[in-house]
């Protein structure tokens, strides 16, 4: 039968080796304007089985690397990265946001994502840590909050080799099988993914306040991202503008990174542009077999808006819509807010092009330098 347990203090998960323990969770985002969240609890599920572990993130995050052989110790580790067991103190809740999908604005949220919590590291690292599939939340417009394990091991695999390629990435620290069917298609089994972000505030969320909150909300999310990402922009004479100059830029090195690999990210919806940066949802994504800036990855992307050579001016276009949330924060004369934002972001191609010629530069020169290290030539340096 479901079940949930949550103990008094910490929870701690015993190996011969090592131990792991979660440690408190931090709840900052409660910072922000409350009508951006729902408290909600992760649903338990039947039978929770481990399937991947992220050792090296769990190190990274000052979590015990373990070496899990006894069967009780990794039934421990599936009850807690399941949701059918939630850390002492946490206070689990789903985030609500808008976003322009294929072009369309809508309102949306978290369907099936959990934020447990905000996981502070010995470095001093604030990551969100939540769980996809882990059960219908106040935004899951009819749908089943679950997700399959198909999907889910593909994000934990695409996320990963994302970041080994040294690409701003959310990170997988878990997967876990629920012992439950979703229906798709057809039935396929179920399970929940661990992510680990630098944070989930979106474009989404800022479009969200801007159009159904008011402008003290939208004051507080503003000042609440920049003390989270961005905090050499506190004392900046116009902070709204100034975080989206610092967006962009983000986001321009962002998407280069995706050019240079190949990466076609298949739903640039804004709700799937973070503002700290970071690739996230991995849904419909691949990368290049073959060069054709028109390839699309997305089976609903009739009309090709997300296909490779696309993703620049998505990029932009995603930008103006964070401008448009923002204008009431960046001057109180509409008029000239929008001419602020905009001579700003009609600088974006020029900024753009820097940075990809530069990332051109940068892939030419190392792979003439291990040519070079191979014998194949010698090289005068500096050339």
């Amino acid at each position: 039968m479901p079940y949930r347990t949550q103990s008094d203090s910490q929870v701690y998960v015993y190996s011969r080796k090592a131990s792991i323990s979660w440690f408190p969770l931090g709840h900052k985002l409660s910072a922000a304007p409350h009508r951006l969240y729902s408290r909600q609890d992760p649903q338990p599920v039947h039978a929770p089985k481990l399937r991947l572990w992220n050792s090296a993130l769990a190190r990274t995050l000052d979590l015990a690397a373990v070496d899990f052989q006894r069967e009780e110790e990794l039934e421990q580790l599936a009850v807690l990265f399941s949701g059918n067991q939630v850390p002492s103190g946490a206070r689990p809740l789903a985030q609500a946001y808008a976003g322009h999908q294929f072009g369309n604005f809508t309102k949306l949220g978290d369907g099936r994502a959990i934020l447990i919590g905000e996981h502070l590291t010995a470095a001093g690292k604030r990551v969100d840590i939540q769980l996809k599939g882990a059960g219908i939340t106040p935004y899951s417009r009819g749908g089943d909050g679950r997700a399959t394990r198909k999907a889910m091991l593909r994000e934990y695999l695409i996320s990963e080799a994302m970041h080994a390629l040294g690409i701003p990435s959310s990170r997988s620290l878990a997967v876990v099988e629920t012992g439950e069917q979703v229906w798709r298609q057809e039935k396929e089994s179920g399970a929940i993914l661990t992510r680990v972000m630098s944070s989930h505030l979106r474009v989404g969320t800022f479009q969200y306040a801007r159009h159904f909150l008011d402008v003290s909300a939208l004051q507080a999310l503003l000042t609440y991202t920049i003390e989270r990402h961005y905090p050499e922009l506190r004392d900046v004479s116009n902070p709204a503008l100034a975080l989206l100059e610092a967006v962009m830029e983000r986001q321009i090195q962002l998407v280069v990174h995706w050019l240079r690999v190949g990466f076609i990210h298949g739903v640039m919806n804004t709700d799937n542009m973070s503002i700290c940066g970071e690739t996230f949802d991995y849904g419909p994504c691949a990368f290049l077999n073959t060069y054709d800036p028109a390839t699309v990855f997305s089976s609903i992307d009739s009309q090709g808006r997300y296909a490779f050579g696309n993703q620049p001016g998505i990029a932009q276009w995603n930008l103006a819509a964070l401008a448009g949330a923002l204008l009431p924060l960046v001057a109180t004369d509409e008029k000239q807010a929008t001419e602020l934002c905009t001579a700003l972001l009609n600088d974006f191609p020029r900024r753009f092009t820097a940075a990809q010629w530069e990332m051109y530069a940068h892939k030419m020169v190392s792979q003439a330098l291990k040519k070079r290290d191979k014998g194949f030539f010698k090289i005068s340096w500096p050339f």
